[in-house]
Formats: structure tokens, C-alpha cells, sequence
């Protein structure tokens, strides 16, 4: 496995694809810059990330990763959180950010020309930020109405509770990304500063632009006011790496064929539907069934012609809303089956879910499902990188998750390689891998 943190190559200064212009090199301080200019935008995209996500919190600290990233946007020694929103808005950009589970990301998307003061406030607020008990309490408010909000839409109670009983409700992967209300209650503004002073370093921070960019300028911008906010960036410190997560200890659920035989996590809420998910373990991002992997979710239930959609909707008409998902972290993943349907279908499309799954380890797929599978892939991935903030993401992802800078092309080659002995021989793995079923809806 790569290092998480670094490239085998330990150049300060590569350029990793000449042909589309990416490159990278490490700043004073540790800090990785990434950068594809696209001369043909009048655009960029910046990110700014730092590898710590919800996972990387003490159980007493939970969900302060999450009230961090708001209280960033709530001032600096410089800026009021009105002079913040106001940078992007009064030149037509945008900014935002986000908490997962193992990163955060602090981005914005603005004309070339605003460059240069896009940079200034995001590093502004990831050096700079005020931090008060004040903003805390504010915060705190909003953050309890966007947990409140997540509790009233049953896909996200569900989806976090099918996560937690796969992964482990106790484990810090399986906790929730913006922590409970009991927890975001009783947070200190001492609890997040030191998570803040824990995690915010330069040797952590990745940043990644993409479009109308020159990639030495960005540099000195960045070091600029990186060392205004206050960060001391010293010549030659190499990127920080991470430390081994050993949260995951414990056997997990049992893992079963017979899905009958799984007792169903039931939550009551008064909806008209029954929400299904029902799966397992499945791959971590980094293992290399991640392409076959793709594949077989597109045949599954991926689209309008999967066999999920064809089956239970279209010629079933059990279902309205049914569909796979993964989801992958640094060394663990799950997979999923969900379905929405009146109660009375419950066992039903239960069944038809699981069957599906299972045949296909038994049968594998046909060659005219896994041609049109890979062009629902490679078609939605070359779109996608269309848009300059797609591009930077995938940079992130690549610092972050991969260590190691992947082409387009090479990308692209690694899913064409894929074929129908791959995906069934994943697809039996996985319909042995049973082990969760949720389900939240009104009482039987």
C-alpha cells in the first residue's frame, strides 16, 4: 500500500502529467501544492484539505471536526464572517466547505483574476480563525438545526445507521460525521481549539487549483499568507504521515448468504414508505478491486438498465426509488442495496434485492452488460472532469487517499481491463458478505 501521505518519488518539484499539466511540489513547511492549468477557462478551482476527518476525533471531542469547519467561516484577526462571505459574493464566486470522515475540505471557485484574493481568505481562516466561545454557541445552534434536518429526511437516518451497524457504532469510522446532539451539546470551545491545534498544521495541508492558473504564483501566494496568518513554514520539512488506525478491532456483524436469517434494525418514523438498506462489508479506496467494484455496482443497480431498476421497478413496479451504493475509506468499505417501498412489499423486495446479488456470483454478467457498464463509467468520469471543480477534487483524492499521482488515461485503462470473470467472482465475495439490514419506516 502507498504512503497515505507521500510520494515514493520524494521530488519537492515534479511535474506528474505532462500532457494535461498537473504538478506538484512541496512548499516550505511541508505543504503539497497540486495544480492543472487549463488556459482555456477563465476560472480556477482551489481547495484547501487537511487529513483529518471524523474518524480522527477523541470519542469526548466528537463532531468537533465538524464545528471547526464552521467556526472558520466566524472571523479571523482580519476578517469578520461578514467581510468572509462577502469576498466571494461581491466577485460572482462561491465558497463552501466540507466535514467526511477523513478529511476536510475548505474550497472556492472564482475568476482567475480573483485568484490572488480567493487565496488570501482561505488561508486566512485555516491560520487565522478567532476561535471564541462566542461563535461556539452560535454555531452550536445551527449545527444542532442541521442535525435536526438530517433526522427528518429517513434516507440519511437510515444511510447513518446502516453505516454505524457495519462498521461499528463504536468504532470512530462508524460515528456520525457531524456528531450526535448529545455530543455537539457538550463541546467546549477548548475541545475544538485543541483539535485545531492538533491537526492544522503545514505539514498536513494539501492544496489543490485547477484552470486558469500559473503554478509558481499560486506558491507564493500560498506561502505568503500561510506566514501571514501566523504558520511558520521552515525550508525543507518534509509532509507529515499519518499515523496507523487501529479503531476497527472486534469481529463485526456476522456474515450470512441467507438473508432471512438477518434480524432487520427497525426504526419507527411515520412515513409512508419502508426505506431497505441491506448489505455488508465490502472494499476499502485503495484496494484494487475499487475498478471492478464500480463495474459491478453500474451492472447491479447503477442506472435506469441495472438489474436492481429493471427488476423491482420496471417490470415488478415494487419500488420507485432502488439502487447499489458503496462507500470506501482508507482500509475498510461497505456495500449496500436499498429500496423504498409500501410495508406490505417489505419482505419481497428484500428478497429480490438479495437475489440479485447472489445470482450474480453464481452466473456472472453478460458481455453486453459489462460493455454498457463500462461506458456508463468512463462516459461519467470524462464528463465529469469537464468541470474544473472535478478536476481539483480528484487531485485531493489522489494526495490524500492514493499517494500516488494516477493519469486519466491510466484510470481509464484500469476499468477497460476489467471483465465478466472479475465481476463475478467479486460479486460471490460479496453475496457472502451479508450482515446488516435496516429499515426505517411506519410501525408494523
Amino acid at each position: 500500500m502507498p504512503s497515505l501521505l507521500a510520494y515514493d518519488d520524494p521530488a519537492s518539484d515534479v511535474m506528474l502529467d505532462a500532457a494535461t499539466g498537473v504538478r506538484r511540489s512541496i512548499l516550505p513547511g511541508g505543504v503539497r501544492l497540486l495544480t492543472q492549468t487549463d488556459h482555456s477557462v477563465r476560472s480556477a478551482s482551489i481547495g484547501l484539505w487537511l487529513p483529518v476527518g471524523s474518524r480522527d476525533e477523541r470519542p469526548e471531542h466528537a463532531g468537533s471536526t465538524h464545528a471547526l469547519e464552521h467556526l472558520l467561516f466566524k472571523g479571523t484577526e482580519r476578517r469578520t464572517a461578514m467581510d468572509i462571505a462577502t469576498a466571494f459574493d461581491e466577485v460572482g464566486g462561491d465558497s463552501n466547505a466540507v466535514t467526511a470522515k477523513e478529511h476536510t475540505l475548505y474550497f472556492g471557485r472564482v475568476r482567475s483574476s480573483d485568484v490572488p484574493r480567493a487565496i488570501d481568505v482561505l488561508t486566512d481562516m485555516i491560520t487565522a480563525s478567532r476561535l471564541t466561545p462566542e461563535a461556539l454557541e452560535t454555531e452550536r445552534e445551527v449545527i444542532l438545526e442541521e442535525l435536526a434536518m438530517a433526522e427528518d429526511d429517513p434516507t440519511d437516518v437510515g444511510y447513518e445507521t446502516y453505516l454505524a451497524d457495519v462498521l461499528g457504532a463504536n468504532t470512530a469510522v462508524g460515528r456520525p460525521v457531524g456528531g450526535t446532539a448529545e455530543s455537539v451539546t457538550a463541546l467546549d470551545i477548548e475541545d475544538v481549539r485543541a483539535h485545531y491545534r492538533e491537526h492544522y498544521r503545514p505539514e498536513n495541508l494539501v492544496v489543490t487549483a485547477v484552470g486558469d492558473i500559473d503554478h509558481d504564483e499560486l506558491a507564493e501566494l500560498l506561502s505568503t499568507g500561510l506566514r501571514r496568518g501566523g504558520w511558520e513554514l521552515e525550508a525543507g520539512e518534509l509532509p507529515r504521515r499519518r499515523p496507523h488506525l487501529t479503531d476497527l478491532a472486534g469481529s463485526g456483524p456476522a456474515l450470512t448468504t441467507d438473508v432471512a436469517a438477518i434480524s432487520p434494525h427497525r426504526l419507527v418514523r411515520p412515513t409512508e414508505q419502508n426505506h431497505i438498506f441491506l448489505g455488508g462489508p465490502g472494499i476499502s479506496a485503495v484496494s484494487e478491486d475499487r475498478h471492478t467494484l464500480s463495474v459491478l455496482m453500474s451492472v447491479l443497480g447503477g442506472g435506469m438498465s441495472s438489474r436492481l431498476f429493471q427488476n423491482i421497478r420496471e417490470q415488478r413496479g415494487l419500488a420507485y426509488s432502488v439502487y447499489s451504493f458503496t462507500a470506501g475509506y482508507r482500509d475498510v468499505g461497505l456495500f449496500g442495496l436499498y429500496a423504498a417501498c409500501r410495508p406490505g412489499r417489505t419482505e419481497q423486495v428484500v428478497e429480490l434485492l438479495a437475489a440479485e446479488l447472489t445470482q450474480m456470483g453464481a452466473d456472472g454478467i453478460g458481455e453486453d452488460e459489462l460493455t454498457r457498464a463500462k461506458g456508463q463509467i468512463t462516459g461519467t468520469f470524462a464528463l465529469g472532469l469537464e468541470d474544473t471543480s472535478s478536476r481539483m477534487g480528484r487531485l485531493g483524492t489522489i494526495e490524500l487517499v492514493h499517494g500516488r499521482y494516477t493519469s486519466v488515461d491510466e484510470t481509464l485503462a484500469k476499468i477497460s481491463r476489467v471483465d465478466v470473470a472479475a465481476v463475478r467472482d467479486l460479486a460471490a465475495r460479496l453475496g457472502e458478505s451479508f450482515s446488516t439490514r435496516v429499515e426505517i419506516g411506519p410501525d408494523a
